[in-house]
């Protein structure tokens, strides 16, 4: 166990330049703790900021305030290892390569030493045995989502990013990768956070879920879900996980009250 908590933002705030010459806040005070291990998702609405989120904890941008830590130290640091994994809505996959080589690509990123007994095994776990030799436009949306899912497992990352990562899908193969993404966490137990609009989705995969505010993103509620696991579709006919459900999304409404942030010129 590490024990400074697997990801930290203490205080934080995201500053973007505008085309116009102004400047937008994009995220406000963000005071964010994942538990080494834990499954934590994060809902809001359309430009809140959730992405913003993971890019940072990625490495991929700076805050503008605050900091950001990822097991005690520096998200880069965590990239430059080769521990951090990400796997966003677009599978981008390599549409000349095929499942295999596919997953095994962030060894060859790395400059490590393929292991395909790895790679074979994680084909196995995302239920692709038989598809190794299939390339991506021979794969359905669900499948190709299995593979981005396992590429970004193949490293043995410590945190693992997702970002919409079923948005594209239908809603009947979003909820069988739901299903899926619960029994690759599972087995993997690697610390994760999700991005998602879907709020069903979101009480059904993680441990905690986190609501963000619009513009200026910060946190506004925290819910712990009561649902053991492994969990089935049932719990998606429960009157408790509908009630949860009515709760989240009921607090996703902004208030009437709240005006439109106004562009800022920068000094």
């Amino acid at each position: 166990m590490f024990a400074a908590p697997a990801i930290q933002l203490a205080g934080v705030g995201k500053l973007f330049s505008a085309e116009a010459g102004g400047s937008v806040t994009a995220l406000s005070g963000v005071d964010l703790k994942v538990a080494t291990g834990e499954f934590v998702a994060l809902i809001g609405p359309s430009g809140c900021g959730k992405s913003t989120i993971l890019r940072l904890v990625a490495g991929l941008d700076r805050p503008s305030d605050g900091s950001v830590t990822v097991h005690g130290g520096d998200p880069e640091a965590l990239s430059r290892a080769h521990k951090l994994g990400f796997a966003f809505q677009d599978a981008a996959l390599l549409p000349w390569l095929d499942v295999r080589n596919n997953i095994a690509m962030p060894f060859r990123l790395a400059g490590v030493d393929q292991n395909m007994d790895r790679v074979a095994a994680l084909i196995d776990l995302v239920g692709l045995a038989g598809f190794e030799r299939a390339r991506p436009d021979e794969l359905s949306g669900g499948m190709r989502q299995r593979v981005a899912i396992a590429r970004a497992l193949v490293l043995e990352p410590e945190v693992l990013l997702l970002d919409e990562p079923f948005g594209a899908l239908d809603a009947v193969t979003r909820r069988q990768m739901n299903l899926e993404l619960q029994r690759i966490w599972s087995a993997a137990g690697t610390t994760t956070l999700l991005v998602t609009h879907a709020v069903d989705e979101a009480l059904f995969l993680a441990d905690r879920v986190l609501v963000m505010s619009p513009r200026p993103g910060h946190i506004v509620e925290a819910v712990t879900v009561p649902f053991g696991r492994p969990r089935g579709p049932a719990l998606l006919r429960e009157a408790a996980f509908h009630a949860l459900e009515d709760r989240l999304t009921e607090a996703l409404i902004p208030d009437v009250t709240d005006q439109p942030e106004r562009i800022q010129p920068i000094a």
